[in-house]
């Protein structure tokens, strides 16, 4: 049910825009035409944005310092940028940063152990995502009173981080009396058309219709159920930025309208506007969608079969307390195997749908394989290089399988594997590189020796390599 109360100060209004660099005219040359509704509703878009008066205008870019595991914030007073790069350098824009509104967002993620802040930039320049829509807003303002901005960027962390990121800054905004309006810059599909410039993949267009129909619906709650392997398949731009956008609406009554669509050389391009009304309790969407996804785990888990529990067991002692759990202390009908056998483990653990941590042995290094698992799902949950250490708040949401490895055997061929039934270990003197079987998004025997080459350090072109395989057994 909505409250009574109105925004003041806080998140004002958002709208979502694309950022084809081509809607420049001093670009397109005139191609810009081919793409009219665009423009003419990127016009609308920027009088809207105008006319709710901001302090401050966020605009979150996927094309500004983007790092895996940490969302940047652009620091510094001002910063500018051309388009040079597109063979229009005598089009520049400059923009002037909201400082204190970022501190502020620094101070809070630091305070929350939240990976965001504004270390590591390395070119100042704003980026093509940025000055288009500044471009366009510069165009319409005229002789309005400038205004500030904070640009953000987004980070291969997973989506409901991004709606988190969101709700920071909002906070931060009301904290500070400071009334802001969000431009999610994206483009949608870059596959829709076989001519286009990157080609056709069927769900480009089945991510199109999703994405308008979630947006003009401002139905945001929707966008956490895109499955990471569908965007990358889509070769979505925007669909992180959206998902920060729409967690600084969290609570919020929105209106949104539609008011362009539209993909003619082969990339999406939307446009949404969105009235931000009272507070609504039922829009609550990271909150919600949370408590349904615990929920759905919590359940899972009753079928978890002996080594996953021992694992999960093992995880949460060592996040909660420290503490090295023995096979005797978990107090888990393990079988009698697991305490006489001895094998290579790996363990491997998922947050919403994205790999979270990894470690495993090749062959057996500990006294058994309760052992074995109970160490790797350790080193999986807190010492694996690719990622930070897995936190308590993010215990309830996380899937574990276990894998139990058969003893590995040299082969001749790449013939000799086949990718959903074996593993590979590439092997080239000192490195060695190995690949799991059955993984979603290897689907060929050449595209799994080429990422375990690369996890090994050895050179895509090097054949000069040895093989081996292995089976593994599953657990869930």
């Amino acid at each position: 049910m909505a409250e009574s109360a109105q925004i003041g100060t806080g998140i004002a209004g958002a709208v979502m825009v694309p950022h084809p660099p081509l809607i420049i005219p001093d670009v397109g040359h005139g191609e810009e035409k081919g793409i009219q509704a665009t423009i003419d509703a990127y016009q609308k878009a920027s009088e809207f944005v105008l006319s709710l008066q901001p302090d401050t205008i966020v605009i979150s870019s996927p094309h500004s310092i983007m790092y895996r595991d940490y969302f940047h914030i652009s620091p510094g007073h001002a910063a500018a940028g051309n388009f040079g790069q597109f063979r229009a350098p005598l089009v520049q824009i400059s923009a002037v940063y909201d400082s204190e509104l970022r501190d502020a967002i620094c101070k809070a993620a630091d305070a929350k152990g939240f990976p965001a802040g504004d270390l590591g930039e390395r070119d100042p320049a704003l980026d093509h995502a940025t000055m288009i829509p500044l471009y366009f807003l510069q165009e319409a303002a005229k002789d309005s009173s400038p205004f500030r901005i904070l640009r953000i960027g987004l980070s291969g962390l997973p989506l409901p981080m991004h709606y988190e990121l969101g709700q920071m800054v909002e906070e931060a905004a009301e904290s500070l009396d400071r009334r802001i309006v969000w431009i999610a810059s994206g483009d949608l599909s870059h596959k829709l058309k076989d001519d286009g410039p990157y080609g056709f993949s069927k769900d480009g267009p089945v991510y199109d219709r999703r994405i308008m129909k979630v947006m003009g619906s401002a139905a945001f709650e929707e966008l956490f159920g895109f499955d990471e392997s569908f965007l990358e398949s889509a070769a979505e731009c925007g669909h992180r930025s959206f998902v920060e956008m729409a967690g600084a609406l969290d609570g919020r009554a929105v209106t949104p309208q539609m008011l362009s669509h539209e993909g003619p050389f082969g990339v999406g391009y939307g446009v949404c506007t969105f009235t931000v009304g009272a507070r609504d309790g039922s829009r609550h969407f990271l909150k919600n969608w949370e408590e349904r996804e615990a929920a759905a785990l919590l359940e899972k888990r009753k079928s978890e079969d002996s080594y996953v529990q021992l694992a999960r067991a093992s995880v949460e002692a060592y996040v909660r307390n420290r503490e090295k759990l023995t096979p005797e202390k978990t107090g888990i009908d393990l079988p009698s195997g697991m305490l006489t056998v001895r094998a290579g483990a790996f363990v491997s653990i998922h947050e919403n749908g994205q790999l979270r941590g990894c470690i495993g042995t090749i062959s057996a290094v500990q006294e058994n394989i309760a052992e074995e698992i109970i160490e790797n799902a350790i080193s999986a949950s807190t010492r694996d290089p690719r990622f930070s250490p897995i936190r308590t708040d993010e215990l309830p949401y996380l899937e574990i399988t276990v894998d139990i490895l058969s003893p590995a055997e040299k082969i001749s061929s790449p013939d000799e594997l086949d990718v959903k039934r074996y593993g590979v270990i590439v092997t080239k003197g000192m490195k060695r590189g190995l690949l799991l079987p059955n993984l979603n998004g290897v689907d060929t025997i050449p595209q799994q020796i080429a990422i375990a080459k690369q996890k090994a350090g050895i050179a895509a072109d090097d054949d000069n390599i040895e093989l081996q395989r292995f089976e593994v057994v599953r657990h869930y």
